[in-house]
C-alpha cells in the first residue's frame, strides 16, 4: 500500500511541479509579451498566478505526506526514526523542496495582488530552477556513487524542461482557450509552440543522457521493469510529440487558419495535455524502481519475454481453490496462480472483444441495436470482482475492507469501479438518457485513467523476474486503453466531419485490447 500511494503523491507533486515551473514561463515568455500588444489580455495574468500558487501548494502536500508515509513505513509499528530521517540527504532535499514551493506560493500571490512588483519575477525564475534541482536531489542521481553531478544535472535539466512543456500547456488551455468559444489569441499560441519547442529539445537531451546512465542496452529495456517504464514513457511520448507536430503546422498557419483547424488544435491541445500528464506519473512509478543498470541476476531475457507475447490458445480451465495458497501472502507464486490470472484475463478478453465488435458494428450505422454494448461492462464487473483475489472475500479467508490495504488488491477493486463507471455512463449516454456533453466524456477519462493505473500499476517493486514477466503484459494493454480513451475524447470533441477517424480507432482500440487479454499468458 505505501509504495502505491507513494507513486501517487509523486505524481502529484510531478503534476504540480508542471503548474508552478510551467505557469512563471509561461507567463514571461508567452503572456507578458502578448499583454504588452494586447492589454485586454492583462486579467489572465492572476489567473495564471492562481494556478501557479496552486500547483507550488500541491508540490508541498505530496512532499510532506510522501515524508509521512516513509515515515511509517520505516517505523514498522514502532517509533518514528524521526532523528535518523532528518540526517539523510532526502528529508534535506524535502525540507528544501518545501521551503521554495512556500517561497513561490508567496511570490505568485503577491504578484497578483501587486503588478507592479516587477521584483519578484526574476526571484520566481530562480526558485523554479531551484525547485527542479531539489527535484533531483530525490531522483535516483543524488544516490549514484558514480557520475552523481553529471546525473543530478541532467535530471534537473529534464524535470524542467518537461514542467515547461506540460506545465505550459496547463496553463495554455485554461489561458488562451478559457475565453469562451475563443480558440486564443494567435499570439499566445504562436510563442508558446516556440517554447514548447525548446523545451522538448531540452527534455529530450536530458532524457538520453539520463536513459544511457541507467538502462544498459537493449536487454535492460527489454528484460527490467525500469527498462519497460522508459520504453513506455517514450512511446507515449512519441504520441504527444506527434500530436504537437499537427498543432505546429496549424499554428505557423495562423492567422489565416479556418475555424476547424483552430478547434481541432484546442482538442489536440487537451489530449497532448493528457498524455502529458500521464508521462508525468509513469515517470513517478520509476522512483519505486531500481534503475536497469542495477538489475543483472533477476534480468528477464528477449526469449522469455518474447515467449510471453507469443500467441497460443486461450486458457479457459480454472484451478480450484483448494490448490491456492489463500492463506500465505507471501507464498512464491504456483502453477495455480498463474493459471487462475490466465483465466481471469482471458474471459475479461472475451468480453471486450465481444464490446470491441459491438461498437464497430455499431458505428457502421448498420445495427442500432448495437449501441447497447456498454451494458456488458456490468457482467464483466461482476466476473473480476468475484475472480480477481481468490484470498479475498468472497471466495477467500481475508474480508473486504482488510483486503483494501493490499496495494495490488486495491487496484483490482478501483479497476472493478472503473468498469463499472464505464457501463453506466456510456450506455446511459448511447441510448439518450443522458444528453449532457460532459457526462459522456465520462467514458474516455475513466478509459485514460484506467491505462494510466495499468502503466503505474506494479507487481515487480523487488524486480523478481517472474512479477516483471506479469507486469510486462500490462504495458501495451495500457497504452492502447489511453488510445481508447483519447480517441473516443476526440470523436466527442471534435466537429462532426473530423471524427471518422478518432471513431475508428477507439473502436478498433476496443476490440485490440480484448484480443491482447485473449492471448495473455504469464507462463
Amino acid at each position: 500500500m505505501a509504495g502505491f500511494v507513494d507513486v501517487l503523491l509523486r505524481g502529484l507533486a510531478l503534476c504540480g511541479q508542471a503548474a508552478a515551473i510551467g505557469g512563471v514561463l509561461f507567463a514571461l515568455v508567452v503572456l507578458e509579451p502578448a499583454v504588452r500588444r494586447r492589454p485586454e489580455l492583462a486579467p489572465l495574468l492572476g489567473r495564471l498566478l492562481i494556478l501557479v500558487a496552486a500547483g507550488a501548494a500541491a508540490v508541498m502536500v505530496g512532499q510532506l505526506l510522501a515524508l509521512t508515509v516513509q515515515q511509517m513505513v520505516l517505523a514498522d509499528g514502532q517509533s518514528w526514526p524521526v532523528r535518523e530521517v532528518l540526517a539523510t540527504a532526502y528529508f534535506q532535499a524535502s525540507a528544501a523542496r518545501v521551503l521554495i514551493c512556500a517561497a513561490l506560493v508567496v511570490g505568485a500571490l503577491t504578484l497578483r495582488r501587486r503588478s507592479d512588483a516587477r521584483g519578484w519575477w526574476p526571484a520566481m525564475v530562480a526558485l523554479t530552477a531551484a525547485l527542479a534541482a531539489s527535484a533531483a536531489g530525490i531522483s535516483h542521481a543524488s544516490a549514484r556513487p558514480d557520475h552523481g553531478g553529471v546525473l543530478l544535472v541532467l535530471d534537473a535539466v529534464h524535470q524542467y524542461a518537461a514542467s515547461v512543456w506540460v506545465g505550459g500547456l496547463m496553463h495554455l488551455a485554461t489561458a488562451a482557450y478559457g475565453r469562451g468559444g475563443d480558440a486564443g489569441p494567435a499570439l499566445l499560441l504562436t510563442r508558446f509552440s516556440s517554447m514548447a519547442l525548446c523545451s522538448v529539445a531540452a527534455l529530450v537531451a536530458g532524457g538520453i543522457g539520463l536513459t544511457f546512465y541507467y538502462v544498459d542496452g537493449l536487454s535492460a529495456f527489454t528484460g527490467t521493469a525500469y527498462g519497460m517504464m522508459v520504453g513506455t514513457k517514450i512511446t507515449v511520448l512519441a504520441l504527444i510529440l506527434a500530436l504537437g507536430a499537427l498543432n505546429f503546422f496549424v499554428v505557423r498557419r495562423l492567422p489565416s487558419a479556418d475555424p476547424v483547424s483552430l478547434l481541432r488544435l484546442r482538442r489536440f491541445v487537451e489530449v497532448e495535455l493528457g498524455l502529458g500528464i500521464t508521462v508525468l506519473f509513469a515517470a513517478a512509478s520509476l522512483t519505486s524502481l531500481p534503475p536497469a543498470v542495477d538489475v543483472v541476476a533477476d534480468r528477464a531475457t528477449i526469449s522469455e519475454v518474447a515467449l510471453i507475447f507469443t500467441p497460443r490458445v486461450p486458457a479457459f480451465t480454472s484451478p480450484r481453490l483448494e490448490d491456492m495458497p489463500l492463506d500465505d501472502r507471501e507464498a512464491p507464486r504456483t502453477d495455480a496462480d498463474r493459471q487462475w490470472s490466465e483465466f481471469n484475463h482471458n474471459v475479461a478478453g472475451v468480453f471486450v472483444l465481444f464490446m470491441g465488435l459491438l461498437a464497430i458494428l455499431h458505428r457502421s450505422g448498420r445495427a442500432p441495436w448495437a449501441r447497447h454494448w456498454p451494458l456488458i461492462f456490468f457482467a464483466m464487473a461482476v466476473f473480476l470482482f468475484l475472480r480477481n483475489d481468490p484470498g479475498s472475500w468472497p471466495l477467500g479467508p481475508m474480508g473486504f475492507w482488510e483486503s483494501l490495504t493490499y496495494p495490488e488488491e486495491l487496484q483490482h477493486k478501483l479497476f472493478v469501479a472503473l468498469v463499472l463507471g464505464f457501463g453506466t455512463f456510456e450506455w446511459m449516454v448511447r441510448t439518450g438518457r443522458i444528453r449532457s456533453p460532459r457526462a459522456a466524456l465520462v467514458f474516455p477519462i475513466l478509459c485514460s485513467v484506467g491505462g494510466a493505473l495499468l502503466l503505474t500499476h506494479s507487481h515487480a517493486a523487488l524486480n523478481l523476474k517472474a512479477e516483471y514477466l506479469v507486469e510486462v503484459t500490462h504495458t501495451p494493454l495500457g497504452v492502447i486503453a489511453m488510445l481508447v480513451g483519447w480517441g473516443r475524447w476526440l470523436e466527442l470533441r471534435l466537429p462532426p466531419g473530423e471524427t471518422a477517424l478518432p471513431g475508428r480507432v477507439w473502436s478498433v482500440g476496443l476490440a485490440m485490447v480484448g484480443v491482447l487479454l485473449l492471448l495473455y499468458r504469464e507462463s
